[in-house]
């Protein structure tokens, strides 16, 4: 079948999908409907699979609803576009994130901070995603992404790429900065590489000792082993920035005590217990602790920009579709190093 502008070649996606917490992907089809005018549709060539992806199939957040196809980094090209779309083009290579769509008008959207919108739609939550062959979002979520980059590296960059890029960018990191990435994992070790490219002193902390030659390589200037409690307390006083992406307990009091005056420390990582520091050094150093979710449209066209220009790109390994239950664990036994790609 010919393809035009509001039309998609297949009638039927098929992918593969959880139809109980914690159950195997198994093969699923359904029928997307008609395009709506605001929607492409996207040929999927890779996603890359994240730990929240493994939270949404075992419904560890209580929010999961089955049966759905997971997946949510997603590079592909564009295969239909809608009537009231202007900025993509059939063929156009794109990736899509963790969301999908937002309502367009509320004070978030309004100013570019859709991720923030409370009607924002995951691209996996209530809907399904991009363990699959094609998939449909709003067409502002579909990002168009550099002739540089391999779509393998870049799928990562969609959730966990941008999780990094966007506290780094939205709390100023600059030249002058002296910034801390802790957790050199799927997320810190793309953490490193946009401090760098921001011009910043980058220290890598890490329980990993055999990580420290990779972590240099990748931009850092130092390396801390933090099982070594006291090398950590050395550090007071130390960092503008603090960028936390492990999933794991902390000793918080020494990180905040090794910020500067003025210094955040920013957690993008989920640590299984409350985070518990003592007030006066926040006070009395005006320092302060933030979170951040992934990011805005906006963040994430300029985050494709600058990984373009500074050669940044995830480290992948790559699994065919069919094998993503192998694949997924492999991620929950954390024996990829630093991401799992699915490709079609």
């Amino acid at each position: 079948m010919k393809e035009t502008k509001n039309q998609v070649a297949a009638t039927e996606i098929h992918g593969l999908a959880v139809h109980a917490a914690g159950a195997q992907l198994v093969p699923y089809r359904y029928d997307p409907g008609e395009l709506k005018g605001n929607e492409v549709a996207v040929r999927i060539s890779h996603c890359g699979i994240c730990h929240s992806d493994i939270h949404l199939i075992d419904n560890d957040w209580g929010i999961s609803r089955y049966p759905f196809i997971p997946g949510h980094e997603i590079v592909g090209a564009v295969s239909a576009v809608g009537s009231q779309v202007r900025d993509l083009t059939v063929g156009q290579r794109v990736g899509v994130g963790w969301q999908a769509d937002s309502c367009g008008i509320c004070e978030w959207c309004r100013q570019g901070d859709e991720h923030l919108c409370a009607a924002s739609q995951p691209t996996c939550v209530g809907r399904n995603g991009g363990y699959a062959d094609s998939i449909r979002v709003n067409s502002r979520f579909a990002i168009p992404v550099p002739e540089t980059l391999e779509s393998e590296n870049v799928a990562p960059l969609l959730c966990g790429g941008i999780t990094v890029y966007s506290p780094l960018r939205n709390h100023g990191v600059r030249p002058s900065s002296r910034v801390a990435v802790i957790g050199i994992g799927g997320l810190g070790h793309l953490g490193l590489q946009f401090a760098k490219a921001f011009g910043a002193e980058v220290t890598a902390f890490s329980t990993s000792t055999d990580k420290e030659a990779e972590a240099r390589e990748l931009g850092a200037d130092h390396f801390v082993n933090t099982r070594d409690n006291g090398s950590v307390k050395k550090l007071a006083g130390s960092f503008d920035f603090l960028l936390s992406t492990v999933s794991a307990d902390q000793d918080w009091q020494a990180i905040v005590n090794s910020l500067r005056p003025k210094g955040t420390l920013c957690i993008v990582g989920v640590p299984p217990s409350p985070v518990s520091i003592h007030a006066f050094p926040l006070i009395g150093g005006q320092r302060s602790i933030s979170g951040s979710p992934t990011g805005s449209p906006r963040d994430l066209h300029e985050m494709l920009d600058v990984a373009a220009r500074h050669g940044i790109k995830a480290i992948t390994e790559s699994f065919p579709m069919a094998n993503a239950n192998e694949a997924l664990v492999r991620v929950k036994k954390n024996q990829v190093r630093y991401r799992a790609v699915l490709t079609n």
